[in-house]
């Protein structure tokens, strides 16, 4: 049998792997951009920590020390 129904420009040649690299690269781009968002705005509001001595090594309490600013 001869393969003869080749096509380079298919979805599973060149025109398929342009498609999964360009897919790839805005996955990247739009993950490092949501990264960067994400890390300004937590350093724009920084937080203090209240009462430290009262702080234990384990204790579901302890989130209650911690204060945002906003």
């Amino acid at each position: 049998m001869e393969n003869t129904n080749r096509n380079i420009f298919s979805i599973h040649g060149i025109t398929g792997m342009l498609i999964a690299t360009l897919l790839l690269i805005t996955i990247l781009v739009g993950l490092t951009w949501w990264g960067i968002v994400s890390q300004q705005s937590v350093a724009n509001k920084p937080y203090t920590i209240e009462n430290p001595e009262q702080i234990q090594m384990i204790s579901k309490d302890n989130a209650s020390f911690k204060t945002i600013k906003e």
